[in-house]
């Protein structure tokens, strides 16, 4: 990964706190707030803050164009992921706690309570059964752009990284649906969070160095276009 020794520094400060049981600050919300707000507040917490849309659109002109490789030798395992990050504590249940409000967690770091708001549709969701941690840029999408040359530790890195906008809790039927489809063939449902969608994947795609169709990019830039 591309991190200067700043943003390592950073980022390994903001896991100390999350893996010591702190609960993160609650946002103060309005009894009904709009979905649009509800959402703004859900990016808040999720996933760590991508590049502007302008520096976005930078990165992905300077990524190869090209068909997606094959899916030979694809299978998840490629990637081992849901990794000890510390303690007891695994990349899912890091996630879980960094994405949602009022999050408790039992002596094994599992979440047994707390709310959560996808981002990808606005659903609110009660219980961890019913949250995914999705792969901004799914891992059958990165074989496909050139993960399939990595090493397997290099895969161990995308598939957990948490510096990154790569990991982010959300509704298991909005990640279902999703699948490994790039943005050309799906988007979030909630329009309000295309922006951030964009950024993300397109600064994932440049972090790593993988490659993108030209429907892709096409996509990418459209939903870009929504940034204010």
């Amino acid at each position: 990964m591309k991190l200067t020794t700043a943003a390592r520094a950073s980022a390994l400060a903001a896991a100390t706190v999350l893996l010591s049981g702190v609960v993160l600050p609650q946002v103060a919300q309005a009894a009904a707030p709009a979905a649009t707000d509800r959402l703004a507040a859900a990016q808040q917490r999720a996933l760590p803050e991508p590049p502007s849309a302008a520096q976005v659109r930078a990165e992905i002109d300077t990524l190869v164009v090209e068909a997606p490789h094959s899916m030979t030798g694809y299978s998840r395992a490629q990637f081992p992921h849901w990794i000890t990050q510390s303690g007891k504590c695994d990349t899912r249940e890091v996630v879980l706690q960094r994405d949602g409000q009022g999050v408790q967690t039992d002596s094994e770091c599992r979440a047994v309570a707390g709310t959560w708001l996808s981002p990808y549709d606005g659903k609110t969701l009660t219980a961890a059964s019913q949250v995914d941690i999705d792969h901004m840029v799914p891992l059958a999408n990165a074989w496909r752009s050139g993960a399939d040359g990595w090493t397997t530790d290099r895969r161990k890195a995308f598939a957990n990284d948490l510096v990154h906008s790569q990991l982010v809790a959300v509704s298991a039927s909005s990640n279902r649906s999703k699948g490994d489809q790039s943005p050309d063939q799906w988007k979030p449902p909630a329009t309000a969070y295309w922006c951030t969608y964009a950024r993300a994947w397109g600064d994932v795609k440049y972090t790593y160095s993988l490659s993108i169709t030209a429907p892709e990019k096409s996509a990418l830039n459209t939903m870009l276009d929504t940034c204010q």
